[in-house]
């Protein structure tokens, strides 16, 4: 069956980085579109970023752009995002999106 399992979340100071993975299995994943997603408490869910399936097309929400990065590695299956100079306002579950498939998210907090 489908799997996206999101990892690399965890607590930062503002300022800091940090970079999240999404390994994918059971689909055809270098042919999938990839996005992260990312919600927090009392908000809705926002489009963080965007990589097409050989990575030519790559978007991302204006509240990231500079600071976050999406890269794919389709021989490993995986889906990156790096976060530098995170603020207190990225605070969220990000999750990952294929197609119509999610995963379970990680928590990603930034607090002094």
């Amino acid at each position: 069956q489908v799997q996206l399992v999101e990892s690399g979340g965890g607590l930062v100071q503002p300022g800091g980085s940090l970079r999240l993975s999404c390994a994918a299995s059971g689909f055809p994943f270098s042919s999938a579109t990839m996005s992260w997603y990312r919600q927090a408490p009392g908000k809705a869910r926002e489009l963080v970023a965007t990589i097409s399936s050989f990575g030519s097309r790559i978007n991302y929400a204006e509240s990231v752009k500079g600071r976050f990065t999406i890269s794919r590695d389709n021989a490993k299956n995986t889906v990156y995002l790096q976060m530098n100079s995170l603020k207190p306002e990225d605070t969220a579950v990000y999750v990952c999106n294929a197609i119509v498939y999610w995963g379970q998210g990680t928590q990603v907090t930034v607090s002094s």
